[in-house]
């Protein structure tokens, strides 16, 4: 899929698909079964490496792991993170994104709003498609206590909500929200064009997007209430990938439970 079709659901109110891989076997699965994007997500560094957060992914880790899932994938668009510190000045921002590009993504995904401008600028001056992410910012997390719903008071929510109208008029093509009010959500998907894709943000987002091991039911301890475990009741991973895709198609996943 190319990054210009993202819009054409949106259009079309059809609900974008998106699950983490973050190696070759998974990625051939997703893919195989329909998804419609998947992101090499810099959660990573807790899934795979075992971290307590995001921060510790590196730009090599990145390179890695989207050259080798991409090499997988013959029908989804694949988005790779900009990790930490990787983004920090529109110099940095602009060869960093190129090694990801060149590394087979064909978006990067950075976490922020106004204080990127120049850096979201920069890239998409040079032809690198983006995926914006407002909400909770994985890479703003220190510690387990950090993880916290974003938007619940009037001035948070207001500023979302400019940032993702800013977002949007420097050329983003789709903008994660992540862990916000449903009616926020619902409130700032209204007022874009570009396609929004929700993580624990509710049903009105034009997409949703889980950790794969999440959704799996790999991971271990207390789960967020956005998380459902798709493998249950199912035969194999590829029945769970597509019950999820039915699921979030026929706007039936997220429920209001497992939303704020």
């Amino acid at each position: 899929m190319k990054h210009s079709e993202l819009s054409l659901f949106k259009e079309k109110s059809q609900k974008i698909t998106c699950l983490t891989a973050y190696d070759a076997s998974m990625a051939k699965i997703l893919d195989q079964a329909g998804i419609d994007s998947i992101l090499i997500g810099d959660s990573l560094g807790m899934v795979v490496q075992g971290g307590e957060n995001t921060r510790s992914v590196s730009m090599n880790d990145m390179i890695y792991h989207t050259s080798i899932v991409s090499g997988a994938c013959s029908n989804a668009l694949i988005i790779a993170d900009m990790p930490f510190n990787s983004y920090n000045n529109p110099k940095d921002a602009l060869n960093n994104a190129k090694a990801l590009i060149n590394a087979g993504a064909r978006m990067v995904k950075l976490e922020g709003g106004s204080e990127h401008t120049e850096v979201i600028k920069t890239l998409i001056s040079n032809n690198i498609n983006v995926f914006g992410h407002l909400g909770l910012q994985p890479q703003l997390v220190v510690s387990s206590d950090d993880y916290r719903v974003q938007g619940r008071d009037e001035d948070s929510a207001k500023t979302i909500i400019s940032n993702a109208i800013l977002l949007e008029s420097l050329g983003v093509s789709a903008l994660v929200l992540e862990c916000i009010p449903s009616d926020l959500a619902k409130t700032v998907s209204e007022k874009l064009k570009i396609p929004t894709v929700g993580i624990g943000a509710g049903s009105d987002c034009d997409g949703q997007v889980l950790v794969s091991y999440d959704m799996l039911g790999i991971t271990k301890g207390k789960q967020p209430r956005f998380v459902r475990n798709f493998l249950n009741n199912q035969n194999s991973i590829s029945d769970a990938v597509e019950t999820f895709i039915a699921e979030v198609k026929e706007g039936n996943f997220p429920s209001q439970s497992e939303s704020y």
